[in-house]
């Protein structure tokens, strides 16, 4: 048996998943009630392929931008380290659906931009870094399995 890591991610077996999905990773409750729900939003099959870097990083610009536009309480959404999904935390929002939603309709603003925000050496600490056209191959591919979306692990 593996021993309980207190990562979350960790402790979830990478090789029973099947991307793209998002699942609720987990909800913390602050000591005034306030709760924060934190998602894994996975773009691409763990261990068998990942983003290219300009691309990722164009794209999280833009969702980053976005998103905030689609639902009230976002706190914050990042890429992970592995390259393959990014975590999307939320306050105070229990609906699921609306989750979908707002990357659904985020994820259409990343096809429909004509520039990647915030992208120069003055807003980025990488701005050489972006790709626009990558980006839009990463939200077109994962709209295209939206139906999946919600199926975490492989039947």
């Amino acid at each position: 048996m593996t021993k309980k890591m207190n990562v979350e991610s960790f402790n979830l077996d990478h090789t029973k998943v099947k991307a793209p999905y998002v699942r609720l990773v987990g909800i913390t409750e602050g000591s005034h009630g306030d709760k924060i729900y934190k998602y894994d939003i996975r773009f691409c099959q763990p261990n068998k392929e990942h983003m290219e870097m300009p691309g990722l990083h164009s794209i999280e610009h833009l969702m980053a931008e976005n998103i905030r536009n689609h639902i009230e309480g976002v706190i914050d959404i990042g890429p992970m380290g592995c390259q393959t999904g990014f975590y999307f935390s939320i306050l105070n929002n229990e609906s699921y659906d609306e989750a979908l939603e707002a990357i659904e309709k985020t994820l259409n603003d990343v096809l429909t931009a004509d520039e990647v925000p915030a992208c120069n050496p003055v807003q980025c600490g990488w701005a050489a870094n972006h790709s626009l056209e990558g980006a839009k191959e990463i939200a077109r591919k994962m709209l295209a399995a939206k139906e999946e979306w919600r199926q975490v692990f492989a039947e």
